[in-house]
């Protein structure tokens, strides 16, 4: 396959004094971006960390302040490419402004989004996440990478990644420490894997549907036992619904329905939303309403169950 033509941006998001700075001046010490091309760092907020112009200079970069979220349109990217001629393009945004704004800004027709990644400081991510979560989710959900910095093995890593995880399913995770060393993070599930039969209890869903999903070879040919909601519709295939949840992903505003299709001959006796207990085995393969591959449930059983006490799910 030939290279993408076009003039890579890589984007980094993330609070201030998250490490976005850090980040990018240790990338362009990387022997791959200090190799004398021509580029542009385009700065939206001014941090804790600065740049050194004469390290900036001296790896042909140039600095470009951006003052306002207004400044940031097409026009004003064309100029830049227009000025610089840029070989690559670097891109530091502000935290507090709007993702939106990102989502609708068209860039120069030769430029590409070659990456984006969230940074993410480990020492005050539970004080953004109880008050700024909705703009973490935001940030996450148009990463290719989140790197979490700054962290110690007594944080509650695992738990974090799920969050990361139901928010953005595709997204690569990292985990570093206070002297940039990588740390690994064990699934920790409430639940063996040894057994052949998973009884699920309610607090779980959220675990499993995440690990289900990236590692759905843990599960093939297992058979589990799950108080879920009936989702039925026409648009499902005959004999099929899909058993589920509604999570929380950031916020009440939020709420979203997991599931995964379940084959079962008497589909059409089930009420849209109705709570019931499914004892299903669970397999992957092809299924229209995947596009592709993907879990399959095979009903066993499907009995009237009461609603939860809270019948939401959250991934934590």
């Amino acid at each position: 396959m030939a290279a993408d033509p076009r003039i890579p941006l890589y984007l980094i998001t993330g609070f201030l004094d998250s490490g976005k700075t850090t980040l990018l001046t240790d990338t362009l010490n990387m022997d791959y971006f200090n190799d004398g091309e021509r580029t542009v760092l385009l700065l939206c907020e001014d941090g804790e960390e600065e740049y050194d112009p004469q390290f900036l200079s001296q790896r042909n970069c140039r600095l470009v302040p951006i003052e306002s979220q207004e400044q940031l349109t097409t026009e004003f990217l064309q100029e830049i490419d227009r000025r610089y001629q840029p070989e690559r393009v670097l891109m530091e945004y502000n935290g507090m402004w709007p993702i939106q704004i990102l989502r609708d800004l068209k860039l120069p027709k030769t430029w590409g989004l070659y990456q984006a990644i969230d940074i993410i400081d480990g020492t005050t991510f539970e004080m953004y996440r109880n008050n700024m979560q909705s703009m973490i989710i935001d940030m996450v959900t148009e990463a290719d990478m989140v790197l979490f910095n700054r962290c110690t093995s007594e944080m509650p890593l695992a738990g974090w990644k799920r969050s990361v995880r139901a928010a953005n399913r595709m997204c690569q995770i990292v985990f570093e420490d206070d002297k940039g060393e990588e740390l690994e993070v064990e699934d920790i599930l409430p639940y063996s894997l040894d057994a052949d039969h998973i009884d699920l209890a309610d607090d779980d869903y959220g675990i499993w549907y995440l690990d289900i999903q990236e590692h759905p070879e843990r599960y093939l040919d297992k058979t589990i036992t799950m108080k879920v909601q009936a989702m039925t519709g026409m648009r499902l295939p005959k004999g099929t619904f899909v058993p589920g949840r509604n999570a929380m992903t950031c916020c009440v505003e939020d709420i979203r329905f997991f599931g995964f299709l379940c084959k079962y001959d008497r589909a059409r006796s089930l009420k849209k939303g109705q709570w019931v207990t499914v004892t299903a085995r669970i397999q992957w393969e092809k299924a229209s309403v995947y596009d592709g591959e993907g879990v399959v449930l095979y009903a066993q059983s499907v009995e009237p169950a009461e609603r939860p006490e809270d019948p939401l799910v959250y991934f934590r």
